[in-house]
């Protein structure tokens, strides 16, 4: 299985608002992602860099765009799947920073699945931050990593939903102010995601979109126009050309 041709299918999915079969292509790319990572890679092995991460964020993605569908049983179980996995990646990705991302997974998957007291699980994260801080030397590479890339990205892509499709969340809301202070540097997303990740879900589920991530970007673009908004802004992503506004596939200009 190919998960640059699932993910790109689920991209292609929330385009055409067919919000279940994302969910579904975001499965099967996650299932791909956790079984080989990288090339000649093992999701057990242990891996600084943590590329099985990205296997997480489409099981949170896909339990995102079920949620937006109204599926919120298939939702519940992507997120049971995605808290699953986390914890027994554990047992691989062993570094204490990288054991409370892990747990920072399992916070976002008890919000995304409507699961029992996202909080509490936010403060055990908050708190393997702070315990890992001993043991980081550059919070900036850390949080720099596919595994740290992986956790924000679910947030991110279902704020622009509400941000005109702009970049709602980014690098100072997520990070402290003090890479001095390892453990409130890193723990400092956990702290915004606990005030903010819930809200934004349910304000995606009630307006009924999911945007497409955002990937290469260009405004006032001559060449296309999006039939639904009439926005000339270009968002490449996945393989497809969307609108950066309400990620529908654009039309190209004569």
């Amino acid at each position: 299985m190919n998960t640059d041709d699932a993910r790109d299918a689920a991209i292609a999915a929330l385009a055409r608002r067919e919000y279940e079969l994302a969910g579904d292509e975001y499965g099967r790319a996650a299932w791909a992602t956790l079984a080989e990572p990288r090339p000649g890679a093992t999701p057990f092995d242990a891996d600084e860099k943590g590329w099985v991460g990205a296997g997480l964020q489409y099981l949170l993605t896909g339990a995102l765009a079920y949620r937006v569908a109204g599926r919120d049983d298939r939702a519940t179980h992507r997120s049971v799947e995605c808290v699953a996995v986390a914890r027994d990646l554990r047992n691989a990705l062993d570094h204490p920073a990288q054991v409370a991302c892990l747990t920072e997974f399992v916070a976002d998957a008890h919000v995304v699945g409507a699961l029992d007291d996202p909080a509490a699980v936010y403060a055990e994260a908050a708190s393997a931050y702070e315990d890992a801080a001993a043991a980081v030397d550059d919070p900036h590479e850390w949080a720099t990593t596919p595994l740290f890339e992986a956790v924000t990205t679910p947030l991110q892509q279902v704020a622009r939903g509400s941000a005109n499709g702009e970049i709602a969340v980014g690098w100072d809301d997520l990070h402290g102010s003090d890479p001095g202070d390892p453990g409130a540097f890193l723990a400092h997303r956990v702290q915004y995601k606990r005030r903010r990740f819930r809200s934004l879900v349910e304000r995606a589920v009630d307006d009924g979109h999911l945007a497409a991530p955002r990937g290469t970007t260009a405004y006032g673009e001559p060449s296309h126009r999006c039939p639904d908004c009439g926005s000339n802004d270009v968002n490449w992503t996945g393989g497809s050309t969307l609108c950066l506004r309400c990620s529908t596939p654009m039309v190209p200009r004569d």
